[in-house]
């Protein structure tokens, strides 16, 4: 005892860590994302278009996110869970992080299964991109 009259306790003391609360993240419908724009060559294209096609560009921007959308979509079956694709070089938190900009991006679809979240890469999202840079006319 001190002689303030408390007691002194070693430190530092060990604290009980929280247990992680599931928080419940939208995410895309591939239906209702696929963009609408016409080949880049037929028109400018509107603000709104623009907007859209560019978060989508900007979210492949990254390296580690285009290496992870790769990972999908080249995986046997065309969907692959997170503990297969995990490991490209950042921590698992960064890995998470990753996928949720590719899923709001409309680029991903996910499905929890148990434990583990499995990807898909959504086509007709892919093949609107890939429209619209379609430079044949």
């Amino acid at each position: 005892m001190s002689n303030s009259g408390m007691v002194e306790l070693p430190l530092p003391l060990p604290l009980p860590l929280p247990l992680p609360v599931p928080v419940p993240v939208p995410v895309p419908d591939a239906g209702t994302a696929v963009p609408c724009c016409p080949p880049i060559t037929a028109g400018e294209l509107s603000q709104a278009d623009s907007e859209k096609m560019a978060a989508m560009f900007k979210a492949l921007s990254d390296p580690v996110r285009l290496r992870l959308f790769s990972k999908v979509a080249s995986h046997a079956g065309g969907e692959a869970c997170v503990c297969d694709i995990s490991d490209v070089g950042v921590s698992q938190p960064t890995v998470s992080h990753h996928l949720k900009k590719l899923r709001e991006a409309g680029l991903l679809t996910s499905e929890r299964r148990g434990t583990w979240v499995y990807y898909k890469v959504a086509p007709p999202v892919v093949a609107a991109m890939s429209a619209m840079l379609d430079l044949r006319t």
